[in-house]
């Protein structure tokens, strides 16, 4: 059902003869004995020849006349090609992992795909990757993604969103092994998410409505939770300290027993940061089990649960801080799946429910201050208010997904899919110094249908949903994207494919934009849901015998229908909200990855965006006027990212570019801050093999001790450095 990591693949047939011909039967896996989808293989013998791709569960059906000359030829791109006479059968044909190896990915069609055979520039962050970057939030690691912006406030812990390709902050979609993390609305705030006990993270960029719905407007991020895979349990357990009295620990186990797998984690995360009221808490669960119940048939639960709390100084470096205020919020979500194939029949269904509670408080009076920053002075002092805001939010999800694969030797291999999904979304809004609720409900029902035609060196997938939202009725979006290899192989210049995507994604209106009845602030339930239009195309080159692979994308997106409030009336004070923002943006991805000499690896990324508010979310603002970039979205950005990596110690360097961009003080200053300098941020992870069960890790976050603010008014976390002990037994 899910992806697996191709390190080394094991090509297994077997050879059944007839009279004149031979069936051709056989299985692709990998050295795990995990199944590896869509690998080519080809039999060829005087005179004729047919291929096919490996279904879902690896096997693969061929026709071919047999002889004393016919061969089998197994290739995958990232690996080296194999092949040997079928008369040799059962044969074990072994393809090589090349230096820069692909991954198979769920996320871009919901089926397992070869990241070669997508139309998209996919970033995939594996365990060996988690492992070594040591990045306790996610936040942090998508950092190292073309085409996306994280912006925190301040250190870690503060409210943390993702931008990506110049949408705005809640237009991609957050899965848990399928179970959808956002906000009804898609809000999504990374600050109280963790890597603990992630097997791999996939982030798919353009709009992905189709497959989707709402949400899926930019991109699509997947968290896949690890699984046991030894038969003798293993156990883990880490400990790091270091600065601004930062603690964090772990333990797990995982393993494989018989038909059932396990894995289970609990990881906690204490930092006082460095500005009074800034501590951060966090603590996780996360756990997942599986049952076989029959050869091709499996059962699996996940669930996982985040608890976190940290205080909010505010704009710090404008005025004192906020010595109270804080935000807690318990996030938690289960699900269990049913997956079997059947031939080229597969089916999935699936139910999950995902829950947050978030408390926003700040109960005492602090003393007035006036802002100011570098001689910029605000003209009127600014006065502490009190407010205690609950939200409790419940999203059920369930599914049903069945794909069926064909295969002919004029017509190629194909994949189609049909899918339905039933969201069903429960709010309270409440104010409790006000002693107001706001309870919300809808149901919302998505269906979509999906082609994918697969022939040697040609990959189409086209796509269609139709969504019914209790809030804004009925919408249709499509995608459609295809790749062509212009040419093959693993030489000194390697394969070459050109890709090209295009789709339209559709965003619900939050709980508080349909059902407010603050009239400052009043819900609007006739509001149309916000749009993208997404368009990309792009080239992949390998180079220097697939030790190097480059890839260039070209982008143009465009959002529509933007929600924001208008005033109504200015006294009394009364707004509402409108479906009244349009903005594009277009631009480029340059990313690559090196793997020249052995041990040594290198990644790295630029991103160039032309973004430009065509139409205002709010009249009055000097940094949302039309005619501006997009708000908080640099227009030059990008990372770099080097790794030395031995038997027994590793060293990571990574660093993160982030060019000016448009920012408001919010604070009054005179005159206004309207731009925020860029920065760079780099970051140092090392660990050493003491023994065969223990690690000695080391980080070193902000190596340089760069001074700047995210958002104006946050300072960053200046440098800090932990140190700790990994165990394994």
């Amino acid at each position: 059902m899910f992806a697996y990591f191709p390190v080394t693949s094991l090509f297994i047939l077997t050879l059944a003869a007839t009279a004149g011909a031979a069936t051709i039967t056989g299985v692709v896996i990998d050295s795990a004995g995990q199944p590896l989808p869509r690998a080519h293989v080809r039999v060829t013998s005087t005179g004729s020849s047919s291929s096919t791709f490996t279904a879902s569960d690896g096997t693969f059906r061929l026709d071919a006349d047999g002889g004393a000359d016919c061969t089998v030829d197994a290739s995958l791109e990232g690996f080296a090609r194999a092949s040997a006479a079928c008369s040799d059968a059962p044969l074990r044909l072994t393809l090589g992992v090349a230096p820069v190896a692909e991954h198979i990915v769920v996320s871009a069609t919901r089926t397992d795909a070869p990241a070669s055979q997508i139309a998209s520039n996919v970033t995939v962050f594996d365990r060996a990757d988690l492992e070594r970057r040591q990045h306790p939030l996610l936040g942090d690691l998508l950092r190292a993604a073309p085409g996306t912006t994280v912006v925190g406030t301040g250190a870690p812990g503060g409210v943390t969103t993702l931008f990506v390709r110049g949408g705005e902050s809640n237009y991609t979609k957050v899965l848990l092994d399928g179970i959808p993390l956002n906000e009804p609305g898609g809000a999504f705030n990374l600050n109280n998410v963790t890597t603990e006990n992630l097997e791999r993270v996939e982030f798919v960029p353009g709009a992905n409505s189709a497959l989707f719905g709402s949400d899926a407007m930019t991109g699509v991020i997947q968290l896949f939770t690890r699984r046991g895979e030894t038969a003798t349990p293993l156990f883990d357990a880490r400990f790091e300290a270091g600065s601004f009295d930062t603690v964090r620990a772990s333990a797990g186990i995982s393993g494989r027993q018989d038909r059932v797998d396990y894995s289970a984690s609990v990881s906690g995360i204490s930092t006082d940061n460095e500005v009074p009221n800034d501590a951060f808490r966090n603590l996780t669960l996360s756990g997942s089990a599986g049952v076989q119940l029959a050869p091709h048939a499996t059962l699996r639960f996940v669930g996982r649960t985040e608890r976190g709390r940290n205080g909010t100084p505010g704009q710090t470096a404008f005025g004192r801080p906020d010595l109270d205020a804080f935000f807690e919020r318990h996030d938690g979500s289960a699900g269990a799946t049913f997956d079997q194939s059947a031939g080229r029949w597969h089916q999935r269904a699936s139910y999950g429910l995902s829950i947050s509670h978030q408390t926003s408080a700040n109960l005492q009076i602090d003393p007035p201050y006036t802002p100011s920053f570098d001689g910029h002075v605000a003209a009127f002092e600014f006065d502490d208010f009190p407010y205690d805001s609950r939200s409790n939010l419940r999203r059920h999800h369930a599914t049903y997904q069945a794909d069926l694969t064909s295969t002919t030797a004029a017509a190629g291999t194909h994949v189609d899919t049909a899918l339905v999904d039933w969201d069903g979304e429960r709010a309270e809004l409440v104010d409790l110094l006000a002693a107001e609720t706001t309870p919300a409900s809808r149901d919302n029902v998505g269906v979509s249908l999906q082609h994918q035609a697969l022939w040697s060196r040609t990959f189409v997938t086209g796509g269609i949903r139709f969504e019914h939202n209790a809030s804004f009725g009925n919408a249709t979006v499509p995608r459609i994207s295809g790749g062509y290899y212009l040419r093959q192989g693993s030489a000194a210049v390697g394969s070459t494919r050109v890709s090209i995507s295009a789709g339209l994604g559709i965003k619900e209106p939050s709980v508080l934009q349909s059902f407010s009845l603050d009239p400052g602030f009043l819900g609007n339930p006739d509001l149309k849901p916000e749009r993208s239009r997404t368009f990309d195309a792009g080239i992949e080159q390998r180079l220097a015998a697939d030790r190097v692979r480059v890839n260039l994308t070209w982008f143009a997106n465009r959002y529509r229908d933007i929600i924001s409030t208008r005033t109504t009336s200015f006294d009394p004070f009364r707004s509402q909200y409108f479906n009244i923002g349009l903005t594009r943006a277009r631009g480029i991805e340059l990313s690559g990855d090196l793997a020249l000499v052995r041990g040594i690896r290198g990644r790295a990324g630029y991103t160039f965006l032309d973004s430009k508010i065509l139409e205002s979310t709010s009249e009055f603002s000097d940094v949302l006027r039309a005619g501006n970039q997009a708000f908080r979205r640099p227009r030059h950005s990008g990372y770099v990212q080097a790794a030395w990596i031995s038997d027994r110690a590793s060293i990571d360097v990574t660093g993160t570019l982030v060019g000016q961009r448009v920012d408001s003080d919010f604070s009054g200053l005179e005159p206004p801050l309207v731009f925020n300098d860029g920065y760079q941020q780099w970051d140092v992870r090392g660990a050493v093999r003491l023994s065969r069960r223990i690690s000695i890790t080391g980080a070193i976050d902000n190596l340089t001790d760069r001074r700047y603010m995210a958002p104006l008014g946050f300072p960053a976390l200046g440098r800090a450095a932990r140190v700790g002990m990994k165990a394994t037994f």
